[in-house]
């Protein structure tokens, strides 16, 4: 347990069948409960320390986890992973189980953002609100692909040797420029040293890999986005290339009373520059919803 500045921050271990989860949670318990659910091969470290302090220094209390193959939580063989997407979803209740919250409100980004949605679908109850940032709703046909540009580079990733940390860690620096948007400059820097570290953080980085086998044909696909029953926040980036806008527009269409806040020229990131514009409409939405 430590502090950063005012805010108190706490490491703990929430334990599931056939599984371990390292979470951490900022601010005081007593505050509006929030999860945050990171994407695919990203440990929660990816939610930067600012975004977090600065939702507790708005009376929130602020949990995020790595999720299984990623960070310190339970990994996996490469190519084998012993769990569902469903199981992922299974995994956010359980956090809020381990810390005796009946009900939270989730935050998700990307593929942490299906893994929300799923959790909204098959606990209901247990979900508050829901914020998405740079995702696309579950069941959806039709939206607009990435873009041409990062669809050539998405292809590379098939000629990258995925035992090879280093040759992961140049395509992931790769990846995370060309996912900048055009509101900011491309801090190439600062990712470098976040993906330094959490490849080193990690116990077995390679394994975050199996999370590329949970995209599709599983039970995400029997679950339809329109169903979901909690107040519904779509966070997204003018200039995502891997989820156009549309994608969060469709939230605003097929589910009752969700809004949209954009971020004009916000790329498929949480810029350091955008936190305070992100948290303000966060705790918002938070504040809102039940519980808040």
């Amino acid at each position: 347990m430590e502090t950063t500045g005012s805010i108190l921050v706490a490491d703990k271990i929430v334990e599931l069948t056939g599984a371990k989860l390292q979470t951490q949670a900022f601010g005081d318990p007593a505050g509006a409960p929030i999860l945050l659910i990171m994407g695919m091969m990203s440990s929660m470290l990816w939610w930067p320390e600012r975004f977090c302090e600065e939702l507790a220094a708005q009376g929130r209390y602020v949990i995020r986890y790595d999720q299984r193959d990623t960070g310190l939580s339970t990994h996996y063989a490469p190519g084998e992973p012993g769990y569902s997407f469903g199981d992922l979803s299974e995994d956010a209740i359980a956090v809020l189980d381990g810390y005796g919250i009946e009900a939270a409100h989730l935050v998700g980004m990307s593929m942490g953002g299906f893994v929300a949605q799923e959790a909204a679908l098959r606990h209901p109850r247990r979900v508050l609100t829901l914020t998405l940032i740079s995702t696309s709703p579950i069941g959806i046909e039709g939206l607009p692909s990435s873009t041409k540009a990062y669809k050539e580079h998405s292809s590379a990733a098939e000629h990258i040797d995925w035992s090879d940390l280093e040759a992961i860690a140049d395509f992931m620096r790769r990846d995370s420029a060309m996912l900048a948007g055009t509101r900011h400059p491309h801090d190439g820097e600062a990712a470098s040293a976040l993906i330094a570290r959490d490849i080193g953080r990690a116990t077995s980085f390679v394994s975050a890999t199996n999370h590329f086998m949970l995209s599709s044909g599983d039970e995400a696909a029997t679950h339809h986005a329109s169903n979901i029953e909690a107040p519904v926040l779509a966070i997204h980036g003018t200039a995502d290339p891997l989820f156009p806008i549309e994608h969060a527009k469709a939230f605003t269409r097929i589910v009752p009373n969700a809004r949209l806040h954009r971020i004009a020229g916000g790329g498929h990131e949480i810029h350091d520059r955008d936190i305070d514009e992100m948290v303000c409409v966060i705790v918002d939405h938070t504040a809102a919803g039940p519980g808040g």
